[in-house]
């Protein structure tokens, strides 16, 4: 039997229809939430996230600033622009698209955004409220996206086995301490390009998420039949039968499909995800602002 479908894009659209009651709550009390989002360079994948982002801001009714800045850009320049953002008093959110060029250091200038409008929630701050087991702040996005979706395909995580495989600070650790946190309470395993065995310690999982950006790395034999199994990840491969000379794939082979329980697709699983939590983020950074 085919996998059920984790639908990021029907997840997405339920977490929009609450964002929407929030912020007219807040307009009423004459808050507008705002994003403030700067891009640096001309990479077109990463235009089309940012728009992307703009295009959903309007659409729940989130005011947004956009600011474009060449490639050759100075670092104090960029971070002349986040602390003006910092200072300004009807910004709510700051987001810094990834990734920046070579002679921009990534973590200083998260580590620069004020913690309370960090959006992505990468600042150390908002990751060492995770660590603690505090979940109610700046959570980053694919990752509290994934366990929303896990929930709202009413997937009982607790002392279940989940296997994370990848480790960055972006998606494979978060995602490892909001499994494992009260709540959700699986019993968690983080692997990675240094795990022995690998293929072994993925078939023990009863929830598998994939993070590691490799392209159809995860085979039909790495996985426990009925597994749940959700692919972060977005790869452009080439493909010479499209049109386009191309097409988009996940870490997950797509035969997973007939061995797992759940599988989110690539695309329209995680990725609407990540977007319906950095409004979320927003939203909820603007009603901090006003709980104060």
């Amino acid at each position: 039997m085919a996998a059920q479908r984790l639908d990021g894009r029907a997840c997405a659209t339920e977490v929009e229809a609450d964002l929407l009651g929030r912020v007219s709550a807040l307009k009423a009390q004459n808050i507008e939430p705002h994003l403030a989002v700067i891009i640096v360079g001309d990479d077109p994948a990463s235009h089309v996230y940012v728009n992307s982002k703009i295009k959903t801001c309007a659409r729940l009714g989130i005011r947004s600033t956009h600011i474009s800045l060449p490639v050759s850009e100075k670092e104090s320049t960029l971070k002349q622009h986040i602390q003006d953002l910092n200072n300004a008093e009807d910004v709510h959110g700051i987001l810094v698209q990834s990734p920046l060029p070579n002679h921009m250091d990534e973590e200083a200038i998260t580590d620069l955004i004020a913690p309370e409008k960090d959006v992505d929630g990468f600042h150390p701050q908002n990751l060492g409220r995770l660590v603690q087991g505090r979940t109610n702040g700046m959570l980053p996005c694919t990752p509290s996206g994934v366990l929303r979706m896990l929930r709202w395909a009413n997937i009982d995580l607790e002392g279940k086995r989940a296997v994370v495989v990848g480790r960055s600070r972006i998606v494979g650790m978060p995602a490892a301490l909001l499994l494992a946190a009260r709540g959700a309470d699986a019993t968690v395993t983080v692997a990675h390009s240094r795990t022995q065995e690998l293929e072994a310690v993925c078939k023990e999982a009863d929830i598998l998420v994939a993070a590691v950006g490799r392209p159809d790395m995860v085979k039909p034999s790495w996985v426990k039949p009925g597994a749940v199994v959700v692919d972060v990840g977005i790869n452009r491969v080439d493909d010479a039968t499209r049109e386009r000379g191309w097409r988009l794939a996940g870490d997950v082979d797509p035969g997973v499909a007939e061995v797992a329980s759940w599988l989110s697709p690539v695309p329209g699983g995680v990725g609407p995800m990540t977007i319906a939590m950095l409004m979320e983020n927003t939203v909820r950074a603007a009603e901090l602002v006003h709980d104060r």
